[in-house]
């Protein structure tokens, strides 16, 4: 009698199986998404802005700007918690077309600079500031010039590096470390059997388009789960895990410098600074103080909103532009609070990786990583802000909106807590040790949940 775990391997496997037998079907889906996103990016820059009387059912504009930031990016998002990478090996429009670029590539080796660490932090952090800068989540324009823009970079990218493989994807995409983070909390992944794979070999090996050693596959960070693998040598398979499996078996060896900059100061304290700043009333505050200051000091052109519109908000027909006052107070606070956030977070993090008796470094990398449900959480409630505004917009009943937020932030600190207890088993603490790892990922958790509180329950 089979029991519900093998039912589940079996399920994940006939999956993995079926994506591998179907690379066709996949990839006429692919081009699909690829019409509609290029459709949806283009399109509305050619019409007006939509009126205050518009619907997301009745302009094209709102039903873009709800499908790309309504739906697309929050959810996205979640589905790297749920199954891992699917998104990127299956779906997404901009690795789809670096992949086919790549198949006409000059097939030039990748450079010791594109494979430097910090770009994960790099691309998410400018891209999210620059975003910011153009709102790219209300003006048509401003989402050709950062989506439409990255595909381009994808595309050219793939025509230089590597036949036949994902370079962008691996190494300059925005998102590729936060979804690489948020893929290690999957229950499945693609996992190759050692004994099986020293076999004798069948078959011609399946190109791995993120230039992962299919001998060795574990990680779910970097694995696109494309399932052009699934089978091959009777040795790789998608099978199911436990969420905390990568972090607490892995994190500690897998963890890195770069990678916790991009957690607690990228997803942490730079989104947080991000979704915080239009509805701050410090940064209200703060802006009225400094321009008195430059009045009484006969100072005036820091009022003047003629930055272009792909630089700063310049929408005169909608009432909408920023001035150079308002551009650098936007970048000083998103700075000013992705600092003091981060330094909330990080510092009893490395307290307690002191009391672990291991390299100090390493330990806090592993520590930090039980952060990441509640990092994402953040995220993803910050992104469905967007969501939520526009279906407000149409008068649709939201209250049940502040408990939900509520109880998945409560929830994610819940599971941060459980990994931090995951962590410490790996690591065999003692009862002094796991307080001391416990009780700082308590009190980053209180930081952070401050934080998001300001925004949807204070402010």
């Amino acid at each position: 009698m089979q029991t519900s775990s093998s039912r589940l391997s079996a399920l994940l496997f006939a999956c993995g199986q079926w994506l591998q037998r179907n690379r066709r079907l996949i990839m006429l889906l692919q081009w699909g998404l690829i019409l509609l996103y290029a459709f949806l990016i283009i399109v509305p820059t050619f019409l007006p802005l939509p009126s205050e009387k518009a619907h997301i059912w009745s302009n094209l504009t709102l039903a873009a700007q709800f499908a790309f930031w309504g739906i697309w990016w929050p959810f996205v998002l979640l589905s790297m918690v749920l199954m891992g990478r699917v998104w990127c090996g299956v779906l997404c429009p901009e690795g789809a077309l670096s992949e086919w670029a790549s198949r006409y590539s000059l097939n030039y080796p990748i450079p010791k600079w594109m494979r430097w660490g910090g770009w994960p932090f790099v691309a998410f952090a400018g891209t999210t500031v620059y975003g910011q800068m153009v709102s790219v989540y209300q003006y048509p324009k401003a989402v050709l010039l950062v989506l439409g823009g990255s595909t381009v970079a994808a595309i050219a990218i793939g025509l230089v590096y590597s036949r036949e493989r994902r370079v962008w994807c691996r190494y300059l995409c925005p998102v590729n470390g936060v979804f690489g983070l948020l893929a290690k909390l999957a229950p499945m992944h693609y996992r190759t059997d050692g004994d099986a794979w020293q076999q004798p070999r069948t078959g011609s090996a399946p190109v791995c388009a993120p230039l992962l050693p299919l001998a060795q596959l574990d990680s779910n960070s970097a694995c696109h789960a494309c399932g052009r693998c699934s089978g091959y040598r009777n040795a790789i398979a998608l099978v199911p895990r436990a969420p905390s499996d990568e972090i607490s078996r892995l994190g500690f060896a897998g963890g890195s410098n770069w990678q916790s900059v991009l957690l607690i100061g990228g997803m942490i304290g730079l989104a947080m600074g991000a979704f915080h700043w239009s509805a701050s009333p410090w940064f209200v505050s703060g802006k009225q103080w400094l321009a008195e200051w430059l009045i009484n000091r006969d100072i005036l052109w820091p009022f003047e909103t003629t930055a272009p519109w792909w630089l700063l908000t310049h929408y005169p027909e909608n009432n909408d532009a920023l001035s150079w006052l308002d551009g650098g107070l936007m970048l000083a606070y998103i700075a000013a609070t992705a600092l003091l956030v981060s330094a909330l977070v990080a510092l009893p993090l490395w307290l307690a990786a002191r009391q672990m008796g291991k390299p100090v470094p390493a330990c806090f990398n592993h520590v930090v990583q039980a952060l990441i449900p509640l990092a994402g959480c953040g995220v993803f409630l910050g992104l469905s802000a967007t969501t939520v505004a526009m279906l407000r917009a149409e008068h649709l009943p939201l209250g049940w909106v502040t408990p939900l937020r509520i109880g998945l932030l409560l929830g994610a600190t819940l599971w941060t807590l459980a990994l931090g207890w995951r962590i410490c088993q790996s690591h065999q603490l003692r009862y002094r040790q796991t307080a001391a790892v416990l009780s700082a990922l308590l009190l980053a958790c209180l930081f952070v949940n401050f934080g998001w509180a300001l925004l949807f329950l204070i402010w």
